[in-house]
């Protein structure tokens, strides 16, 4: 219950009246016990007289005189923010299907865990968000423009393939494009729905070089446009330190054992320069709770919204608790 904004405060005024109300009582009970006091007879009024006054017979007032206070807090119209589901936004899905989420130090492997945690994702979002998804190895691929439709972009998350390499700028690029389309197609709206991307992914940008940071396509580019056109990216580094995948040799006789690091430098800027958060994780459970964070995130938004409600029914259950501690303790209504 809030009472910090009011649509009507002209109502608090009424307080002046409860606090009149109040005084009056005070006053009333002051010249009832002078009144006894005159009584003539003193040895008839300590037998009549109660030895000890019940500590409660001003409980009904107090509880009244709150019940009024409530109301009067309803009346003025209190406001609070409330937690909204969204019906307007994009939310671009962008994971990472280089041939290093192929390692198995998360059970079963990357790419196994990363599914299951994305569709849970997407069945997260709020009805109204749309959702695409978009898969990046050495190049990237709109697998699903932004849809309503989780069941179709779940089946797109079933089907991703692994690919060589890591080109993490396209990834991005491909997300602000797909999201600039849907917004041209929408139209109409003075301004194009909210929208963000969530990226996942396990290694370091391969293409271009992650050293090469002029570069038009580099992930830290793609980053900042996005800043620009007031779209955060909200990135996940998903794997172990210590992640291997085997590579088989040129000849096709045996393989390579290579190590594949999760690179949380890189994402953590990638955040840092689009304006979205940097999550870590390195099981099911902790990719779950990442996905989770970022479902409250996206699919909900605080507003201020009436918050008069509580307040009623704070003040019908202080009248009725006053009336019913008056019964019990004075055997009447006051």
């Amino acid at each position: 219950m809030s009472i910090s904004h009011f649509t009507a405060p002209i109502w608090l005024a009424f307080l002046i009246v409860i606090a009149a109300i109040a005084g009056l009582y005070a006053i009333v009970q002051r010249l009832r016990k002078k009144r006894m006091l005159r009584f003539s007879n003193m040895e008839v009024l300590e037998k009549v007289a109660p030895k000890r006054r019940n500590p409660l017979r001003h409980a009904p007032v107090a509880l009244m005189l709150i019940g009024l206070l409530c109301f009067t807090i309803a009346a003025a119209g209190p406001t609070a923010l409330q937690k909204v589901p969204r019906n307007r936004a994009t939310v671009m899905l962008a994971v990472d299907v280089s041939l290093s989420m192929e390692a198995t130090d998360v059970t079963p492997s990357r790419i196994g865990v990363a599914k299951e945690a994305a569709k849970k994702f997407v069945d997260g979002l709020t009805p109204g968000i749309n959702v695409g998804l978009v898969t990046f190895a050495g190049t990237a691929s709109v697998q699903v423009s932004p849809t309503t439709n989780r069941e179709a972009v779940k089946a797109a998350i079933d089907n991703m393939k692994l690919a060589e390499r890591t080109a993490t700028g396209e990834g991005i690029f491909a997300s602000l494009q797909a999201i600039d389309t849907l917004a041209s197609v929408l139209g109409g709206a003075s301004s194009p729905p909210p929208a963000q991307i969530v990226m996942m992914s396990d290694g370091k940008q391969t293409v271009p070089d992650a050293t090469d940071v002029d570069n038009p396509r580099h992930e830290f580019v793609a980053a900042r446009l996005a800043k620009s056109k007031g779209i955060p990216i909200s990135t996940i580094s998903f794997g172990t330190p210590w992640g291997t995948v085997d590579i088989p040799d040129s000849d096709g006789q045996g393989a390579q054992q290579v190590p594949v690091p999760v690179d949380d430098v890189a994402l953590h800027k990638v955040a840092d320069l689009s304006g979205g958060t940097f999550f870590t994780a390195s099981s099911l459970g902790e990719l779950t709770k990442a996905y989770d964070k970022l479902d409250e995130q996206i699919g909900y938004e605080l507003k201020w919204g009436d918050a008069s409600r509580p307040w009623m029914i704070l003040a019908g259950l202080l009248f009725a608790c006053g009336m019913a501690t008056s019964l019990i303790v004075r055997q009447r209504i006051p």
